[in-house]
């Protein structure tokens, strides 16, 4: 059972989402604009957020943005903007996945399913490694920068934690993609780039022990 956030002004959307959460015996509430999305969010605890982007107010991507500031819940986009743009932006901000309307529901639980599966597991025997400055604690699921912690979003640490228990190997993109996002990943390549981007980012000033091999996808250099 998981807390869910649905942010969604089409009342009809909210309540198919929310009846098929319940079946899975989710809790569940409910927000109609961007600024109630991330006012419930600043006040409770939620284990995924469904997000749509076209809303009242603020945008889904200005709300994401928002709330990624404070977490790194997993975040569900469901939206009509389907093109390839549109999902880019979302991951960029920091989506974990994209579903474009119109959808199915049982889809969406499904995506939910494993995404909430993903982030229980244990991982390497609870070990603790440290590469630099960077700390990974494989148990918590925390990851330290120069003793501060990090906030990433549950697939960066789903793709640090596998380059990490990869080190010095080289990864392809389809190795990558096939461990992180499952054998029913629909996106392309760049969704896969865009997240790379991002973690890079967040482990500054050490982005750069990932490393891009041209023509083949990534190592991670440890130690």
């Amino acid at each position: 059972m998981a807390r869910i956030l649905i942010v969604e002004d089409d009342q009809r959307i909210r309540e198919t989402i929310c009846r098929y959460a319940v079946e899975e015996e989710h809790q569940v509430e409910e927000a109609s604009t961007g600024e109630q999305g991330v006012l419930c969010f600043r006040k409770k605890r939620y284990d995924i957020v469904i997000m749509d982007l076209m809303l009242p107010g603020i945008s889904g991507y200005e709300a994401i943005s928002e709330i990624r500031k404070i977490s790194g819940v997993p975040i569900v986009i469901v939206s009509a903007r389907g093109e390839e743009e549109d999902r880019i932006h979302g991951f960029e901000v920091g989506a974990d996945d994209y579903l474009t309307k119109p959808f199915s529901p049982r889809e969406l639980m499904l995506r939910i399913r494993a995404i909430l599966r993903r982030g229980t597991l244990d991982i390497n025997n609870h070990r603790i490694a440290v590469y630099g400055g960077i700390q990974i604690d494989f148990t918590s699921r925390v990851v330290m920068v120069d003793d501060k912690r990090v906030s990433l979003s549950p697939k960066e640490y789903d793709l640090l934690f596998f380059l990490a228990q990869n080190k010095n190997v080289a990864l392809t993109r389809e190795k990558l993609i096939t461990n992180v996002w499952g054998y029913d990943f629909s996106g392309d390549e760049r969704t896969l780039d865009t997240h790379i981007k991002r973690l890079r980012q967040n482990i500054s000033p050490y982005g750069d022990r990932i490393v891009t091999l041209r023509g083949v996808g990534y190592r991670f250099e440890g130690d």
